[in-house]
């Protein structure tokens, strides 16, 4: 018999590791242990996200990779010189952040800093257990407060990316806007505006009839199917001008063109969403230039807009709990991704492993 203090019973650290195109399983790794300024994380949540689903579905991660970026974690220990947090904590972190001295950060354009896609998550958030690099830790590490639940924490990283493309529209604070798609984006979209800027009207476009009544339960001013339906309610929602910002939360050419059309002479078309890999826009740029609209590719959050999210999560204003529809433990994460391909899921949070649950 092996006794528990020989080293192949050591505590392992179990993750949603990729195989190749989209298949997954769960893998059991060494606990990674913190260096000088960077922290190791219990996990208590993490989401699964809009970008994890389109990087298994389009076969663009490396076999031994592990996805999950969106996390609420618990302090499982200190690397040495971390005096600003205590173990048991609960905290939210993301796994991108910028120089902040460098030409780009210093132009307001932090996300796309060159050192900013670094991911400083080891080995991912799908794991039991997350190592924060150092840059992560000192800069962007949040404590939770005591008032703010694992759940409504574990939206801070995606609010924030959602609230640089409503900061950067040009949306004032009675204006209007339509967002295409009523997924878990597009309703995180509406939760943002709403909890940001009170009294701009939303219409959400989105041809599924469950989401678009959620979406009315969550403050929607009016909701639409796409088409002709979505011009229509556009036209009567602004006196026949179109709206100011439109938020594209779906992605391809299609719809680039279709928020040219709902968007007002001087407003703007957001993209928000991946377009197939390789695919073109193909519009009237005469629809662009003579009335001066605008198109703008929002692709993160900064720091900023994280503190900020924070800030309306734990104030009461911004409230995204509504929208898991599911969670479930890492174990079953082949079960929430196939939800969330099919269309059968809102938010998917995951939780530890069962095994480490069991702890």
């Amino acid at each position: 018999m092996v006794s528990k203090s020989e080293p192949d019973m050591a505590p392992r650290n179990n993750v949603i590791t990729c195989l190749g195109g989209e298949d997954t399983a769960m893998e059991s790794r060494p606990i990674p242990i913190p260096r000088a300024g960077e922290l190791l994380l219990k996990l208590r949540c993490v989401g699964f996200c809009g970008t994890d689903l389109f990087k298994l579905t389009t076969n663009s991660v490396k076999p031994g990779m592990v996805l999950g970026h969106e996390i609420v974690g618990e302090i499982a220990a200190l690397g040495e010189g971390v005096n600003q947090f205590s173990l048991g904590e609960r905290v939210t972190v993301p796994h991108h952040v910028p120089c902040g001295s460098c030409r780009l950060c210093l132009s307001d354009n932090e996300t796309m800093c060159e050192i900013f896609r670094d991911d400083l998550m080891e080995p991912g958030g799908f794991a039991d257990h997350v190592l924060i690099r150092d840059r992560a830790t000192a800069q962007a590490t949040h404590k939770v407060p005591d008032t703010v639940s694992d759940e409504a924490a574990v939206f801070m990283e995606p609010a924030a990316c959602v609230l640089r493309g409503v900061n950067r529209s040009g949306i004032g604070p009675e204006g209007t806007a339509a967002i295409m798609g009523g997924g878990s984006m597009g309703l995180l979209h509406l939760l943002v505006i709403k909890a940001a800027y009170p009294f701009v009207k939303v219409l959400l476009i989105d041809p599924v009839v469950n989401r678009s009544s959620l979406a009315a339960e969550l403050g929607a001013d009016k909701t639409a199917a796409p088409g002709d339906d979505a011009l229509a309610a556009a036209t009567a929602m602004t006196d026949g001008y179109g709206v100011d910002a439109v938020f594209d939360t779906v992605g391809g050419a299609s719809l680039l063109e279709a928020g040219l059309t709902l968007s007002r002479q001087g407003g703007s078309v957001i993209l928000f969403a991946h377009a197939p890999h390789g695919q073109c826009a193909n519009f009237d740029l005469n629809n662009l230039f003579k009335y001066e609209r605008r198109v703008i590719g929002t692709y993160s959050g900064a720091l900023s807009e994280q503190a900020a999210v924070l800030a309306l999560i734990t104030s009461g204003r911004l409230d995204p709990t509504p929208l898991v529809s599911h969670t479930m433990p890492l174990d079953d994460f082949a079960r929430g991704y196939r939800l969330a391909k099919e269309r059968k899921a809102l938010k998917i949070l995951f939780t530890p492993s069962l095994e480490a649950s069991s702890l």
